[in-house]
């Protein structure tokens, strides 16, 4: 899969157990936080969009986009 563009920041805040828990976890993967919090929210919008994610979409959505509704005609 290419490398997406990482060009934006999203901060949280967690609770720092939880925090820890995770980290631990993502180590236990060999993966970092960062890796896998875009792995969730790649999952996540597959999920949600029915569709594989594709990062070369201009749309970014896997999705084409919406063509406005027809008029009726009469």
């Amino acid at each position: 899969m290419p490398i997406e563009d990482r060009t934006a920041r999203l901060t949280i805040l967690i609770d720092p157990r939880k925090k820890a828990v995770f980290e631990q976890l993502c180590a236990e993967e060999d993966v970092t936080p960062s890796q896998m919090v875009r792995r969730l929210i790649r999952e996540y919008i597959e999920r949600k969009r029915g569709v594989p994610w594709r990062p070369d979409d201009p749309h970014g959505s896997g999705i084409p986009a919406a063509k406005p509704p027809r008029r009726p005609r009469g």
